[in-house]
């Protein structure tokens, strides 16, 4: 009784309360027993949570919300409640566990499981976008965990059911998920036509809030991942031109979850042009960030660009373990999309080391990687690297003619295994 005394005092006397600390008042009904007005309350909690990418918060108020709806007698109205609490608890569990955990991706299958229960029941959700925003995390999902024909597939479906559909946010959405899919295997010209089709149709005044619903605003993603293509394709300045952009806009916004995104795609663009003080400032901001955020996901990229600078810039040594280390905090979240970029920097400074058996064994195993996901934005330079480390053993070789009995021969140095043991070819 006395919980319930408080929490009614709060909501009629404190009503600042209850608008900007609902999780306040939701503690007292949950004591209290007032389970529905509770779960009611987690909900508007977990919004705000989200909106100031309060990740850890929002992913243990979406929890204790849908413990609330559990412990009540299912009606229509608290089966949609949950329905909406399960979609949205996608979001920070990307962020914080990672595109491909499997908590993340246990959360997608219930989410889609109640989804197709309540068709059954005749009581579809009135938000068209949960079915979209749970066949995200299912994209996500996969081309985090890289598999470039589900991906693709994914993809297509997802564009086609919005283009069905006729509105513009999936319409949207889907063109960023095609242009993604196109990029990482490869169709670089595909995948920026769909990119601009997706800045054609933002309108920052009525799609700003989707950055809640989809993990980061969609204009920040898409300037930030439109800057390896443009780059690609022959255009350094109009990328160098998105990137500034994109930073730009994630910082305005204010969103951390957008701008941990921003300093991580955009640091490519700054890689692949050579401006090394400019990646090394990005990836401590967003290290900083992720360690803030306790997201676990864009840590390890972070480290992994430290790693790749180091590998540029003659400093071997802290490459293989930063790099090393990068990979394995990274494949702890369930990814692998881009590996094939990183196991072929780990190649390049373990060759720099004269480590040659490790330089093929990992630019083998991006090799294989290449042919077994189809990632193929990648397999030119990976190519181009095992060539490189080829050049290498020659050479070390040659200035060796001298050799001692212990020392490998030439044909004993490029005895390379077959693909089958992530070896090049």
């Amino acid at each position: 009784m006395l919980r319930a005394r408080i929490a009614e005092t709060l909501e009629s006397q404190f009503i600042e309360i209850g608008e900007n600390q609902p999780e306040i008042l939701a503690r007292h009904c949950t004591e209290a027993g007032l389970i529905e007005k509770a779960a009611g309350l987690w909900g508007k909690a977990r919004q705000r949570s989200l909106g100031r990418s309060a990740l850890v918060e929002a992913a243990a108020q979406f929890t204790r919300a849908l413990d609330q709806i559990t412990a009540l007698p299912a009606t229509p109205v608290l089966r949609r409640e949950q329905i909406k609490v399960q979609v949205a608890l996608i979001t920070p569990l990307m962020h914080i566990k990672g595109y491909s955990a499997p908590e993340t991706k246990a959360a997608a299958d219930r989410a889609r499981l109640l989804i197709k229960q309540a068709e059954r029941l005749g009581e579809p959700p009135e938000d068209p976008l949960l079915l979209f925003s749970v066949l995200y995390g299912f994209w996500y999902a996969n081309l985090a965990t890289f598999n470039g024909d589900v991906a693709c597939d994914l993809a297509a479906q997802f564009l086609a059911l919005a283009e069905k559909q006729r509105a513009t946010i999936p319409l949207m959405v889907g063109h960023r998920l095609v242009a993604s899919s196109s990029q990482y295997t490869g169709d670089i010209l595909d995948s920026r036509a769909h990119y601009d089709q997706v800045l054609a149709l933002y309108d920052p005044a009525e799609h700003g809030s989707l950055a809640i619903r989809f993990g980061q605003d969609i204009r920040v993603m898409v300037l930030s991942l439109r800057s390896t293509p443009l780059w690609m394709l022959g255009y350094p300045e109009a990328a160098l031109a998105g990137v500034d952009q994109a930073l730009k806009d994630a910082r305005q916004i204010g969103h951390a979850a957008s701008l941990m995104y921003a300093l991580a795609m955009t640091s490519f663009v700054h890689l692949l042009v050579g401006n090394y003080a400019a990646v090394n400032a990005q990836v401590d901001e967003l290290v900083t960030v992720a360690e803030e955020k306790s997201a676990p996901f864009w840590k390890a990229w972070g480290k992994l660009f430290q790693g790749h600078v180091s590998a540029l810039t003659g400093k071997a040594s802290d490459a293989v373990h930063q790099i090393t280390a990068g990979i394995g905090a990274y494949r702890s979240t369930g990814a692998t999309l881009g590996l094939t970029a990183y196991l072929s920097y780990l190649a390049k400074a373990h060759a720099d080391l004269r480590q040659f058996d490790d330089a093929w064994r990992c630019i083998g195993e991006a090799i294989v990687m290449v042919k077994r996901t189809k990632e193929g934005w990648w397999e030119a330079e990976v190519n181009r690297i095992a060539g490189e480390i080829a050049l290498m053993v020659r050479r070390t070789i040659v200035l060796k003619p001298n050799r001692t009995s212990s020392e490998p021969s030439l044909s004993h140095a490029n005895n390379k295994p077959n693909p089958g043991n992530s070896a090049p070819p």
